[in-house]
């Protein structure tokens, strides 16, 4: 372990070479270069590699960790310096906490964690489950895993939301556990005054990720706390989607009368499932890496939440200039990508100023959206989305500005500036558009539709960018329409082809996301 060294606090003794012992020294500041190694400290006593994972995986994926239990402190390594980066900006924003003690984080002086498995065991039998379960496999049952990371009983979680401060409505909850998998089915519900919902996975791994990684979590800062555990239900039956139960497999459900009546079954396991989470151990993971922070406006990875609370009206979204406006866009289809179609879905968002495809890496682009709060928004609905074929990762940018090329200088196009784009959305203050803000869904919402364009008109052209057209649904006054593609890749590319489309008559096509099923 000798290469970390310099990380470790005084007083720390290591094994090496089977009998030495040797002190290592504290050299790390705030100061140090960006590293994908973190250093952690004041952890609180008998904190669990899970706990310390947890604060990483909502940045991306885990790749080490060594544990210096004696001393308070661990190191984790990250995949990738920029997912380092976003975990460490975001945690200057927001104190850092793990079973309700703030703990201190910063980079490491060493650019990679080189740990002898002998001596570090137990906490990489951890990694490789947690690790199993980030890719999809089976986790592992080793006996030094922790009990969480046995197999998932059940695709359907129990969440309770403890100090429930702002409201939590189905789409709050459908864009924070959707990073982790194919949401199915929430039936949500009032027990013993506490909100609670059920909600379903496609596959139990899911599940399984998802409670590893937001048990314990705030939605909003110091509020909304997640408590999450394994359903006795294997399936949900939903009766109706409205707004407290909804099946995302059957969009063709009716609204029913407010609250949906709940199935004997579910009723029955409710009863069952009342003990499993209410009696969780005060040894639960209670990072806080999904805290929303009001004061600053700044959302975190997880925590689309406040994008959507914020998008309702129910928190304020004020312009923080301490926040960085520029995004990493990574894993592009470098074939297909433009700065003009990146400008046009990530414009959904916010009001993008310029894009940067990377000269020397161009599967990767730099984004500079209007602000801080516009750049958080867009992160939280895109990372994770599918366009052209490839899932896409969105993280916050070192760089505080997309510099343009040098007067003279040919760049091939892959540089824009949009700073004086009459297609920017949210230009005027307390524009409407600022209240219809939602995550990439297959339903689009269609306006500055002219008179004698047909649905048959609509369903050719969107055909035509590539997809196919489920359903549509004119407005009385037909100048707005609802059109469903088959799948939420379809209709972001869709959006990127046909937004400001010219439908003859100066009337220039508006797509946006719906959060509407026909």
């Amino acid at each position: 372990i000798s290469s970390i060294a310099s990380d470790v606090a005084v007083g720390v003794k290591v094994r090496s070479n089977g009998s030495d012992s040797k002190k290592l020294r504290v050299e790390d500041s705030m100061d140090s270069p960006p590293s994908r190694v973190i250093h952690i400290r004041k952890l609180p006593n008998e904190v669990s590699e899970t706990e310390v994972i947890a604060l990483g995986l909502p940045f991306g994926k885990v790749t080490n960790i060594l544990m210096l239990k004696g001393k308070n402190q661990a190191f984790l390594e990250l995949g990738t310096e920029e997912a380092a980066v976003t975990m460490v900006n975001y945690y200057t924003a927001v104190t850092p906490q793990v079973r309700n003690v703030p703990v201190f984080i910063q980079y490491s002086n060493h650019k990679e964690l080189k740990t002898d498995s002998a001596l570090n065991q137990r906490a990489q039998a951890v990694l490789q489950a947690v690790s199993a379960v980030q890719e999809g496999g089976s986790p592992s049952s080793d006996a030094a895993g922790e009990s969480v990371l046995a197999p998932a009983p059940s695709p359907v979680l129990r969440i309770i939301i403890d100090n429930m401060f702002y409201p939590v409505t189905l789409d709050v909850l459908q864009q924070i556990f959707s990073k982790f998998g194919t949401v199915m089915k929430i039936i949500t519900f009032t027990k013993n005054n506490q909100f609670q919902a059920l909600l379903q996975f496609s596959d139990p791994v899911n599940a399984q990720q998802a409670k590893l990684s937001l048990d314990g979590q705030n939605i909003y800062n110091s509020c909304c706390t997640l408590r999450i555990d394994f359903s006795k239900l294997v399936n949900l039956n939903v009766k109706y989607n409205n707004d407290k139960s909804r099946d995302y497999t059957r969009p063709e459900l009716p609204a029913g009368d407010g609250q949906p009546p709940v199935d004997p079954a579910v009723a029955a396991a409710l009863n069952k499932d009342s003990t499993s989470l209410l009696g969780t151990p005060s040894g639960t993971s209670y990072s806080s890496a999904g805290a929303f922070q009001s004061s600053l406006g700044a959302i975190s990875p997880l925590s689309a939440a406040a994008a959507a609370a914020a998008a309702a009206g129910r928190v304020a979204l004020s312009g923080h200039s301490g926040t960085n406006g520029v995004l990493l866009a990574s894993n592009l289809n470098e074939e297909m990508v433009t700065p003009q179609s990146l400008f046009t879905l990530f414009g959904v968002y916010g009001d993008v100023q310029r894009v940067k495809i990377l000269y020397n890496k161009k599967d990767s682009a730099l984004i500079q959206m209007a602000d801080g709060n516009q750049a958080q928004l867009a992160m939280s609905h895109l990372n994770g989305q599918k366009m052209y074929g490839k899932i896409i990762r969105v993280t916050l940018s070192k760089h505080h500005t997309v510099q343009l090329p040098r007067e003279g200088l040919d760049d091939q196009g892959l540089t824009k500036d949009f700073t004086n784009s009459p297609l920017h959305r949210f230009k005027k203050p307390g524009s409407k558009n600022f209240q219809n803000i939602f995550p990439p869904s297959a339903t689009l919402h269609l306006s500055n539709i002219p008179e004698d364009v047909t649905e048959d008109d609509l369903r050719l052209l969107f055909s035509n960018s590539g997809g196919t057209v489920k359903a549509f649904k004119f407005f009385q006054d037909r100048k707005m329409a609802l059109l469903q593609m088959s799948t939420v890749e379809e209709a972001i590319q869709a959006l990127i082809d046909l937004h400001n489309y010219d439908m003859g008559g100066g009337h220039r096509l508006r797509v946006s996301f719906s959060k509407s099923t026909i």
